[in-house]
Order: structure tokens, then sequence, then C-alpha cells
């Protein structure tokens, strides 16, 4: 079974309970989601990873096109746009605008306990990956996570560093100011503090 099929059964996207924490965070952040297509976004959104043999590489970057395309087929494209850019990664390379599924998803992991998140990606196997991509871009130098300098060797701190880095995140992104933190794969910039706020 690939690791994003993993995920999206059992593992951090998991189909039930992901959900979840990102309509707590459109709560937290936006007020309560009476618009039905709101909840087929928070539901949807991740689906893509099904089927996909990692999840930051250049498959699993893809994702989120299989539910954008599903949005915009049943809702138009400003449902489509909804979901395409709850990446911020391909926010960035479109130049466009995150939209608020993005800050939601990202508060949704900061809003989780540990004792609910680790036991799933370390039964699914992505922490392998989140770990050692972290370790290995800081060390490198490499702009996408390793600027967010989050990197432990142990689990629950790597996690802690993680949602410290995401509550800054979405704090600094929550009014829909251009994200000057995620850097385009170019490599250009550099980061001014030790959350990686990217400049």
């Amino acid at each position: 079974m690939k690791v994003g099929t993993k995920s999206v059964l059992f593992g951090a996207h998991q189909f039930l309970i992901h959900p979840f924490f990102v309509a707590a965070a459109w709560c937290k952040l936006y007020g309560f989601p009476f618009d039905i297509r709101l909840w087929a976004a928070f539901f949807l959104h991740d689906i893509g990873y099904i089927g996909k043999p990692n999840m930051d590489g250049q498959e699993g970057e893809k994702h989120p096109y299989f539910a954008a395309r599903v949005m915009g087929f049943f809702f138009g494209q400003k449902w489509y746009n909804f979901c395409l850019y709850h990446s911020r990664f391909i926010s960035k390379a479109a130049g466009k605008q995150f939209s608020k599924l993005c800050v939601a998803d990202k508060l949704a992991v900061a809003l989780e306990p540990w004792w609910l998140y680790l036991p799933r990606v370390i039964l699914s196997g992505e922490i392998n990956e989140y770990m050692a991509l972290a370790k290995a871009r800081t060390a490198a130098g490499e702009p996408k996570y390793g600027s967010m300098n989050v990197y432990s060797d142990i689990r629950r701190q790597w996690f802690y560093n993680v949602q410290k880095y995401l509550y800054k995140w979405v704090e600094e992104h929550k009014d829909g100011r251009e994200d000057t933190w995620t850097p385009d794969m170019g490599g250009r910039g550099q980061t001014i503090d030790d959350v990686g706020t990217w400049k």
C-alpha cells in the first residue's frame, strides 16, 4: 500500500480525523462553516494523496489537484481554486493567493494533540519521510522545509517544532496578507529568524 493511501486511511490525513480538525480550525479562524461546500472541501482536499508514493515528493505535492477538479466540477472555478491553493507551495509557484483553506489546514495540524497525531504517522510510516526531509533539507540548506528549522531526532520535539512554526505562520497570514515566509523553489531569499520566516 502506498504511503499516500495509508496517510488518508489511518495517517496524518485520516479521512475523518483531519477534516474534523480543519473544521475546528475554520471555526476558530472564521466562525462556524455553514456553507456545505466548505464541508465538502474539508473532507476532500487531501483525498488526492491516495495512490501517491510519497507525501512531499513530486507526486505527493500534486495531491490538491484531485479535490480541486471535483470541487470545480460541482461548484465552479472559485471552489477549484479554494482547494488547489490550500497548498502554499502550489500557490507560490503559480503566483496566486493561498486560500483560507490553506490557513485552516495549517492550523488544524497545530491544534492536534501529539498523542493523536504521532501514533498515526508512525503507523503509516509518514514520519520517516517528514523527519528525513527536514533533516536533509536543513543540513543541505534546501529552502522548502529546511528553512522551517523544525528538525529534531526526538519525534515529540519535531512535532512540537512543526506546530510552533504553523501557529506562527497562521498568525501572520490568517488575514490573507502576502505569504513572504514560503520560499519559491528557485532558492532565492533567506530566513530571518529561528522559525524560518522567509525574506
